[in-house]
Formats: C-alpha cells, sequence, structure tokens
C-alpha cells in the first residue's frame, strides 16, 4: 500500500519529522538518495526548545547519554582571548526546564535512525527525487530512476537545494562569502590539556571566529573555525581554500592560532543560507528544514528548527484527524504554515545579524566587547523567545528580543 506520508530527505529534519508523524500512527515512508542514512560533520548543541521535544519522543535520556551537557557557554575575544560575557547553563536548564546539550551530529542522527526502524517508518536508499506533483488524492515524487512513490502528502525535507521550493519561490541560496573548517581532537591530546570540557567557547574576532567544546562524554574535543573568504568577495570560483584560513586568523590570540592544525583541512563547509519565504505548502506538498529556512550557524538553530517542524505538524496532525482515523490534511498543513514560516524567519535574520556582530572590527568591535561585558550572566532577554515552549500556533509566539544599539556603548575596550 502506499504510505499515508512521505519524507523526502533522511537528514536529522526528514528523520525527525518521520518519527513524530509514525507516532501519531500514520504510515511514513523516507526517501534518501544516497546509498546509505548517514550524517557528515562533527558537533551540534541542542538547546532546551529542541532537547524538550527530545523529551517528549523518549529520546533525552539516550541523547544525553551520548553526548556532554556543558555548564556554561563563554563567549571571548579573538584577539586578545578576555573573557566578554557567558551564559550559565545549569541555571538556564532551571529557567527552562530542559537541558542544553552539545552532541555529534552523526550520534544524533543515529539516535533518530533507530528511532525511526523501530517506529516501523519505511526506510529508502538510492532514492534523488527529480520532480514533486499534486495528485487529485494527495501528492507523488518521481525519482531520477523514474520509479514513483505516492501518498496523501509529501514532506519536502530536501535540504538547501530543495527540489521542491522551486515550486513556491524562484530564488538560489545566498552566499555569506563565510567558511567553515571543522574538527575534532581525542581528550588524551596535548590540545586538550588545558580545554574545559564542560565549556561552550566561542571566540569572536574580526572577519573571524572560533568555537570550541567537549562531545562524547568528553572523549573529543570538537573545533570549528569560521572566516569570511576574500576570494569568494572577489568573485573566485575557488574560495575558503587552508592558505585563507591561516590568513584570517593569523591576528588573533594564541589559544585560538594553536588549534588550527587540528582542524581536518582537506574538506571545509561554504556558508549558504536563503531569503525567508511565508508560503512552505503548495497542495499537499510541504516544505520542512532547510527545504525552508537554511540560517547561518550563529545561534545554532538550524537543525533545531527542523526538528521543530516535524514536532509542530505532527501535533497538528493529532488535533485534525477524525475519530476513523482520517487527518484534514488540508486544516493540519494550513496551521502548520500558519505558525513556523514566521519563527523561522525570525531566526535566519537574527543568524545574519548575530554573525555581524560577531565580526566586528575597530571602534564597532571596542562598543560590542563593553556592551557583552556590562551583560548580567543571569539575563535572559534575548534567549527567551528562542528557549521557550515551541509555539503550535501564531498567538503563542514570544516578543522578539529589542537589540542594543552599539552606539550607546561606550567606544573604549
Amino acid at each position: 500500500m502506499n504510505p499515508d506520508v512521505i519524507v523526502v530527505g533522511g537528514g536529522i529534519g526528514g528523520l525527525g519529522a518521520a518519527f513524530a508523524l509514525t507516532r501519531r500512527g500514520l504510515r511514513v515512508r523516507v526517501l534518501e538518495q544516497a546509498p546509505e542514512f548517514g550524517e557528515v560533520g562533527a558537533g551540534i548543541q541542542l538547546a532546551p526548545n529542541c532537547t524538550r521535544i527530545l523529551d517528549d519522543y523518549g529520546l533525552l535520556d539516550e541523547a544525553a547519554g551520548l553526548g556532554v551537557r556543558p555548564g556554561a557557554m563563554v563567549m571571548r575575544d579573538a584577539v586578545d582571548g578576555d573573557e566578554l560575557t557567558r551564559l550559565d547553563l545549569g541555571d538556564l536548564e532551571r529557567r527552562y526546564g530542559y537541558p542544553y546539550l552539545v552532541i555529534h551530529r552523526s550520534d544524533l542522527h543515529g539516535l533518530l535512525l533507530r528511532a525511526c526502524r523501530a517506529a516501523g517508518v519505511d526506510l529508502v536508499t538510492d532514492a534523488r527525487a527529480a520532480a514533486y506533483e499534486n495528485t487529485a488524492a494527495g501528492a507523488r515524487v518521481t525519482l531520477t530512476s523514474g520509479v514513483v512513490h505516492e501518498a496523501d502528502v509529501v514532506i519536502a525535507a530536501d535540504g538547501l537545494h530543495s527540489v521542491a521550493r522551486a515550486l513556491l519561490v524562484d530564488d538560489e541560496p545566498v552566499s555569506s562569502a563565510y567558511v567553515a573548517y571543522r574538527g575534532t581532537v581525542p581528550a588524551d591530546q596535548p590540545r586538550v590539556a588545558d580545554v574545559d570540557l564542560g565549556e561552550v567557547v566561542v571566540y569572536v574576532g574580526p572577519s573571524c571566529h572560533f568555537v570550541h567544546y567537549g562531545l562524547r562524554g568528553g572523549e573529543l574535543l570538537n573545533q570549528v573555525a569560521v572566516f569570511e573568504s576574500p576570494k569568494a568577495r572577489a568573485g573566485e570560483a575557488a574560495w575558503g581554500t587552508p592558505d585563507e584560513l591561516d590568513d584570517a586568523f593569523a591576528k588573533t590570540c594564541g589559544f585560538v592560532r594553536d588549534g588550527l592544525p587540528y582542524l581536518w583541512r582537506d574538506k571545509w563547509w561554504r556558508m549558504y543560507d536563503r531569503d525567508p519565504i511565508a508560503t512552505w505548502v503548495h497542495g499537499r506538498i510541504a516544505l520542512l528544514g532547510d527545504s525552508a529556512h537554511p540560517p547561518l550557524q550563529y545561534i545554532a538553530q538550524g537543525a533545531i528548527m527542523a526538528i521543530e517542524d516535524g514536532w509542530v505538524l505532527a501535533e497538528h496532525v493529532a488535533r485534525n484527524r477524525g475519530a476513523d482515523g482520517t487527518v484534514d490534511w488540508d486544516a493540519a498543513l494550513a496551521a502548520y504554515e500558519a505558525v513556523r514560516p514566521e519563527h523561522c524567519r525570525r531566526v535566519v535574520a537574527t543568524s545574519r545579524t548575530w554573525g555581524e556582530l560577531w565580526h566586528l572590527d575597530g571602534v564597532r568591535r571596542t562598543r560590542r566587547n563593553a556592551l557583552l561585558r556590562a551583560r548580567d550572566t543571569y539575563d535572559y532577554s534575548f534567549v527567551d523567545w528562542l528557549y521557550g515552549p515551541t509555539a503550535l500556533f501564531p498567538h503563542e509566539e514570544p516578543p522578539l528580543f529589542e537589540p542594543i544599539p552599539l552606539d550607546g556603548a561606550a567606544a573604549t575596550a
């Protein structure tokens, strides 16, 4: 039989949505283009708005066992290494009721994959989508192989380069001209000797930043170096190369520079997002995750937004399901589209602004530093809108925080 729902894309967002919908009694098929399910990258941060959902799914304990529950998030200046501000993550957990975790992307993906298998999700590999279309009874996906899959609804979790997005808008990914290098270091290496693996630390600097935190119960140190590429700004095709990495961090503090040799220098991730869109649903085809709202990574919400999307959609399925099990898909999809685009627009826009703030130089850098040093450790005004319960309806979306103008800060370090 045809499934009730087809999810195109077997990443974190696609698997999260598949599990959420299967929990609601639906038959779900996931189409993954790769030969096998897997995830690349290194660490990922899970704020309380995500761990709350993992707890609802019964997966939080497993996630916590695979990751690290850090005690603090610290921001430092990348040039002189001085601390600028911090979050007490133990207090943050008390405030929001759920922990802040850091976990390896492959561990989170594996957790969701195991949950989907146990729930009976139909997992299909080597299935690259070529076209989407609505039908009289629902929607269909045609693969590059010519095989056709049909269902009541198709969820396109097909990422930054989504094929389905073209049904709704004619746009392209937006290059930030920034590139990320990643790498993990075993805890027994000298690099890790003086590092507190219980802290998430970001060093913010002129046109660059550097992040580190522990993974896998403290077995690994995760490092990420991000910088603006002059070659990208000049329009060159080959940009983000290792020589640019070294140049970008040449004037940072010793701790940051000493971490560069431990990065994977044979691969890097160019950073793109897309301009927000308000329409995610085309008949019985709906966008989810990066196909709808790929962000820059500065507030660590990309995968979380995708997990939230799946949870919200499943909640509206439950609210629009009759006693006979029939789902009013038009109502469920309309409710999903009524709430998620605005929240995700805020995240995409804030991520861009936060990235600009991190990478300031000159007088604006010193003004930023002065504002951050003046911040109270227990001031949550800038994350309350983000880390609280995920809104199911527009009126539940909290007010966005009010930015503090840099001009209001003294121009002294």
